[in-house]
């Protein structure tokens, strides 16, 4: 621990991802000297800026959600003009036109209005779509939003008798986009944690969805760097931490390169296996190492396919028919010029828990996917773009399943926590999947509990 009467404390922040970041911008505002460690040369860790052949993407395209509270925050707090920076949609599900989709647009209205109306005026649903749809979200209402006994999303929507058809095209797709787990997989109380914060949230703008503008690691981690520059800190990239130790006085070694270094507080912000590695040699509980090590993980692939400039969809995106059976892998498409004009031409393709279409290999799965948006889109010449970049993030999420035994920021050891979005709050309802708003949430929670312990 730090000496009597010290106010200012080192911590480390081991991990540039969105919860290092996060974690990183916190213990600077409280007064710390911060030092970021990043692996990487990119801050970022899984929403980051990846270039290929000279362009700038990002390794998955990514759409945030009005009710991300602490990620806008620390947006505004790191001068970040959200607006600016962030394509602000009112909720949707839309299909292109005569693709057997659905066509759900939510007015700007305060809650709930919104949403009645949305139904109301939806195409591509039966009546008893709509009538399943209401069932559904007033059983929702009236259980508080709460799932005592967690089960897979499939059962739980088999257990209010939701339609095929609404499940096909609302359902389904949402369950991916937001779990990245297989809705015969996924958790239906963490699911049901997301529609809360979301389509039920009192306010309208909590279910608006937000798309980036710019690329994911200037829309944040850059912006956390340049903060903890002129709040005294440190960032160092391509810094890899090899090993903990705690010494004899509370105060934590960390060996990255030749010369080790002394911090009175660490915040562990590497993925779960990173985490568990460092743990390893300490004195931690086998529980605590039995959950980092016992993740299983989903892919997510995002396909860019860059076409002539003067193209340009009718929306800035679609959601598309998932038949996997027919070759249709694709999930959304973006428009990326209405986001960029420096990317006029260029679409983005997502494709959640991607293990099957990764299986036929890249090059398969970029003429699949343009084959698709041809077909769908009903434009012939999408089919041969000029060039096609598949980046597959092999552990993109974990695999959400029901009951998930997740640990939670505190390692156990004093003036050491752990920071990511696998980690839980005691409370199940908060527990969120593995997304931006999860890391900057664990962040920020392993930031105030680390202060606490080296008070």
């Amino acid at each position: 621990m730090a000496k009597a009467g010290s106010t200012i404390k080192h911590v480390a922040v081991i991990g540039g991802g969105w919860a290092g970041c996060a974690a990183a911008i916190e213990l600077a505002r409280a007064g710390q000297q911060v030092t970021l460690f990043e692996a990487a040369r990119t801050l970022g860790g899984r929403a980051r800026r990846v270039e290929r052949d000279g362009f700038r993407l990002d390794n998955g395209q990514h759409i945030l959600l009005g009710a991300y509270t602490d990620t806008l925050r620390l947006l505004k707090l790191t001068g970040q003009d959200a607006g600016t920076l962030l394509l602000q949609l009112p909720l949707q599900m839309r299909y292109p036109d005569g693709s057997g989709g659905m066509d759900f647009v939510a007015p700007r209205w305060p809650a709930p209005l919104h949403l009645a109306w949305a139904l109301l005026r939806a195409k591509g649903l039966a009546r008893a779509d709509k009538v399943a749809l209401v069932r559904f979200s007033s059983a929702m209402r009236w259980m508080g939003w709460r799932l005592y006994n967690d089960c897979s999303v499939a059962e739980l929507l088999a257990r209010f008798d939701q339609t095929e058809q609404l499940c096909r095209l609302m359902w389904v797709p949402l369950c991916l986009a937001a779990l990245n787990t297989p809705p015969e997989r996924a958790s239906a109380r963490v699911f049901i944690n997301v529609l809360r914060d979301s389509l039920g949230a009192r306010k309208r703008s909590a279910s608006d969805m937000l798309i980036p503008k710019t690329d994911l690691s200037a829309l944040f981690p850059e912006a956390a760097a340049q903060y903890l520059a002129t709040h005294g800190g440190a960032v160092r990239l391509g810094a890899k931490v090899d090993a903990l130790a705690v010494q004899a006085d509370g105060r934590w070694q960390l060996q990255s390169g030749q010369v080790p270094e002394l911090f009175d507080g660490v915040v562990l912000a590497t993925a779960p296996v990173q985490a568990a590695g460092l743990l390893q040699p300490l004195t931690v509980e086998e529980n605590l190492l039995a959950r980092l090590q016992g993740f299983e993980y989903e892919p997510i692939s995002t396909c860019y396919l860059q076409y002539e400039r003067s193209l340009r969809l009718d929306l800035p995106f679609y959601a598309l028919p998932d038949l996997p059976q027919a070759g249709h892998w694709g999930q959304f498409v973006f428009d990326r010029g209405q986001l960029d004009p420096q990317q006029a031409g260029l679409l983005a393709v997502v494709i959640s828990a991607a293990g099957a279409a990764t299986g036929q290999g890249h090059a398969a799965l970029a003429q699949a996917v343009a084959t698709q948006l041809a077909q769908v889109l009903k434009q012939p010449g999408l089919a041969q773009p000029l060039w096609t970049q598949v980046i597959t993030e092999k552990r993109a999420t974990f695999a959400c399943t029901p009951d998930l035994a997740r640990p939670g920021n505190a390692s156990g050891l004093d003036g050491l926590v752990l920071a990511g979005d696998y980690t839980a709050l005691e409370d199940s309802a908060s527990h969120y999947p593995a997304t931006i708003e999860a890391a900057v949430r664990s962040g920020a929670e392993a930031a105030r509990m680390l202060r606490e312990q080296i008070r």
